[in-house]
């Protein structure tokens, strides 16, 4: 062990000598320090070296932004279903049914055939018009959207007519016209979509054209094949069809089907019962 140095006046450089080293050897130690935290603490993240490690994942590069992004992957949606309307929901053969087709190959059974739930339809009317509830709510409607929708009026001609009624109305239009002009415009008795509570003749009020070819050129005319369906009504005659029906165009018939049905054929575009059901055409009764 050295002895100390003595008090006098040769020791100040020395201490001035240990005092510079000192001071020296923090000056690296900082300048190593930021060299440090800039190599490693600021580096972006594309050039930081992997890990040492055996993880596989550790060898992908880290993406932060830019250009170099992964796409996120996008799922495929499910398939849209679409649902099968189902002919067979309903009858077509029951009279009771709102499907049920009536024409000259398809009388009703029994003939003489009356509705359970007849009502008065608080309409404005020629003759009183009476029809099954169902159909009698739908007609109210489809005259009140028709009034508001166009500022116009019109009116039931005729709905309901029982067998007997029938039965007169047929003979009438023999004796007036031949059975062959009748069988083209009148239902032979037990074979009327009248009978069955769910038919309506509609007309202009005041009126112009009424149970006429014309009356399709009328705004009521016109407003009902454009828009009948919505209150679940068909223009049952149209006049390219007769060779299906039977019957010659009568643009003021219309039969309630109900909404969805209504509906269906309306976005399928056929237009009569016989063709969207498969049945065979009736031009002439058997």
């Amino acid at each position: 062990m050295s002895p100390l140095p003595p008090s006098g006046g040769n020791s100040q450089p020395v201490r001035r000598g240990r005092a510079l080293l000192i001071v020296g050897a923090l000056l690296a130690l900082a300048v190593g320090a930021l060299a440090v935290g800039v190599g490693t603490g600021h580096a972006s993240a594309r050039s930081r070296p992997a890990p040492a490690t055996g993880d596989p994942s550790a060898l992908q590069p880290v993406i932060t932004s830019g250009s170099g992004a992964r796409p996120t992957p996008t799922e495929t949606p499910d398939p849209v279903t679409v649902p099968v309307f189902n002919k067979s929901a309903r009858s077509i053969d029951d009279p009771s049914s709102i499907w049920v087709v009536v024409d000259k190959k398809r009388p009703l059974h029994p003939v003489d055939y009356v509705p359970g739930d007849l009502v008065a339809v608080p309409v404005a009317h020629v003759w009183e018009p009476f029809m099954r509830r169902e159909a009698a709510e739908a007609v109210v409607a489809m005259f009140a959207a028709f009034e508001s929708e166009t500022a116009l009026r019109m009116q039931s001609q005729s709905a309901y007519r029982s067998y007997d009624t029938q039965v007169d109305v047929y003979n009438q239009d023999v004796a007036s016209n031949g059975q062959a002009f009748a069988d083209s415009s009148t239902a032979r008795p037990g074979t009327s979509e009248h009978q069955t509570g769910l038919a309506m003749d509609i007309s202009a009020l005041p009126s112009n054209c009424s149970l006429a070819a014309c009356f399709g050129t009328t705004a009521q005319g016109q407003w009902l094949a454009a828009n009948a369906w919505r209150f679940g009504f068909l223009l049952r005659y149209p006049a390219d069809k007769v060779a299906v029906t039977g019957y010659e165009y009568e643009p003021w018939h219309f039969r309630y089907i109900g909404v969805d049905l209504a509906t269906q054929m309306h976005n399928t575009g056929v237009t009569t019962l016989e063709e969207f059901f498969g049945l065979p055409a009736a031009p002439g009764y058997d």
